[in-house]
């Protein structure tokens, strides 16, 4: 099982280019790494980072996904090859897309399982935190977390599940803060969620791991045969890998605690960030690299699947889902069950 086969180029101002069947990285006249390309899955860069034609199309050729994103993590631009999957799969995938009943029921149980992890993050968190303050916000955030997977299946369209994952978002991210460290809160705080730009440490923190776990999550949908701008509780837009989005939801929450790992284990400091015009605030130069390696490593790190009853890396999770997904989609199985840590 590959779980190493991206390849994230974050050095400012390298290049990558084709030499025979292997990637090369330069920077300057320098050659930083060689890669062969039977390794490769995809290859993700950030920021100023420039790719030859040649490999360009080398990449379309082997089916081998190059994904550029501002030096934040925003999406830019993706170049694949042609489109492969079940027509059929796809088929019934833009079915029951404009089926209100299917799409809302997906809908509740993508939110659900959202909610459920979130919920995780900050019991653990209550279980661990020193001070009473913290412990009793972080338990009634997680008590009404409970109250809105509650009210789930009361919300009778779609606009009332996105309703209802809404405010238990602004509930959830208002007690993040107390999952840092006390002495490090006057740097790492964040007043709600805030993206493009992100308007503190936390949140750009957030936001390039979220960039990530987008890219795995689209992926895993094209490897299912699944079409990522296709999706159900996210709604369409030109442009917008909507089915992508929709799986991405349950592992927010993972991306969450590794934010929170990184910041309170010191391995991402308050001067790995720079604020731009504005109030945007973004991770710099190498705390970028950084963040990749701790993301790369906690993707190999097993977890129980609970359908499953068996360990499997997170990294390998987002396909696992793709596929049950594409199984209820052809109406293999009643329903999607969401990735939920217990």
């Amino acid at each position: 099982m590959q779980l190493l086969n991206t390849l994230y180029v974050t050095l400012p101002d390298s290049h990558l280019r084709l030499d025979n069947d292997t990637l090369r990285l330069l920077v300057g006249d320098e050659a930083r790494l060689r890669v062969p390309l039977h390794h490769l899955g995809a290859v993700v860069c950030f920021g100023p980072v420039s790719v030859s034609v040649p490999l360009m199309h080398r990449l379309a050729d082997d089916g081998i996904a190059l994904v550029l994103l501002d030096s934040n993590g925003r999406f830019k631009a993706r170049l694949e090859g042609a489109t492969a999957g079940n027509v059929l799969l796809r088929r019934s995938q833009h079915d029951t897309s404009k089926d209100e009943a299917f799409a809302l029921n997906l809908g509740r149980r993508i939110v659900a399982g959202k909610l459920r992890n979130q919920r995780h993050v900050l019991l653990r968190g209550a279980r661990e935190a020193k001070i009473d303050t913290d412990r009793q916000a972080l338990t009634r955030a997680a008590q009404n977390l409970a109250a809105s997977q509650r009210a789930l299946p009361g919300a009778i369209t779609l606009d009332a599940v996105r309703g209802v994952e809404g405010e238990a978002a602004r509930g959830y991210f208002a007690a993040l803060s107390r999952l840092v460290r006390p002495e490090l809160r006057d740097h790492f705080t964040m007043d709600g969620r805030s993206r493009r730009p992100p308007r503190d440490r936390i949140n750009a923190l957030l936001s390039f791991l979220y960039a990530m776990w987008m890219n795995d999550c689209r992926s895993a949908c094209e490897a299912a045969g699944l079409d990522p701008q296709v999706g159900y509780l996210h709604a369409l837009r030109p442009g917008r890998a909507a089915l992508a989005l929709d799986l991405m939801e349950e592992f927010r929450p993972f991306a969450d605690r590794l934010a929170l790992t990184l910041v309170n284990r010191l391995q991402i400091g308050f001067g790995d960030f720079a604020e731009r015009e504005g109030g945007a605030v973004m991770l710099e130069g190498d705390a970028r690299k950084a963040v990749v390696v701790a993301f790369q490593e906690r993707k190999q790190e097993a977890l129980t699947h609970p359908l499953l009853a068996e360990n499997v890396p997170l990294g390998l999770v987002p396909l696992v889902q793709a596929r049950l997904l594409a199984r209820h989609l052809r109406g293999e199985a009643p329903e999607y069950p969401p990735f939920a840590v217990r």
